[in-house]
C-alpha cells in the first residue's frame, strides 16, 4: 500500500515531475502547515482562521517569505525554486499579486512539493518555522 502521507520518492522520479506538478503538491503542503500552525496557535473562530490562512497563503505573502528563505537554501533547493519561479504558470495571476510575486510564490510551492515528495519533511519544517518566526505571522 502506498503511503501518501509520507512519500519518499527517488530524486530521479521527482525530477521527472513538472515544476507545476511539484507546485501543485507544494501548495497543499504549505497550506496544511499554515492551517496547522494557526490552529495550534490558538486561533479560535472559523472566520479568523480563514482570514489568517488566506493572508498567509497569498502570493504576496509567499513571495515575501521566499525572499527571506533564499539565503537558507542549498544549491539543490535553489534549483527547485528556480524551476518553479520560471515555470510558465503566469497566465492566471491573482489580482492582488504582481507577476514577480506570483513567480516567487510558485517557486516556493515547487520547492516544498519537491522536498515533500523526497521525504525531507524535517527540512520543510525547518524552512517554514524559520520564515514564520521571522515574520511573526502566526
Amino acid at each position: 500500500m502506498e503511503n501518501y502521507f509520507e512519500p519518499q520518492m527517488e530524486k530521479r522520479a521527482v525530477n521527472e515531475i513538472s515544476a507545476l506538478g511539484l507546485a501543485h503538491v507544494g501548495d497543499g503542503v504549505f497550506e496544511l502547515l499554515v492551517r496547522t500552525a494557526l490552529c495550534t496557535g490558538g486561533r479560535a473562530t472559523q472566520t479568523s482562521l480563514h482570514k489568517a490562512t488566506v493572508r498567509q497563503v497569498s502570493a504576496p505573502a509567499q513571495a515575501a517569505r521566499m525572499e527571506r528563505m533564499l539565503p537558507l537554501l542549498t544549491e539543490e533547493e535553489l534549483d527547485y525554486y528556480r524551476r518553479g519561479r520560471n515555470a510558465h504558470a503566469h497566465h492566471s495571476i491573482p489580482k492582488n499579486a504582481s507577476r514577480d510575486q506570483y513567480a516567487k510564490a510558485t517557486g516556493l510551492e515547487t520547492l516544498f512539493g519537491a522536498l515533500y515528495l523526497l521525504g525531507q519533511r524535517d527540512r520543510i519544517l525547518e524552512l517554514f518555522t524559520l520564515t514564520m518566526e521571522e515574520t511573526n505571522a502566526i
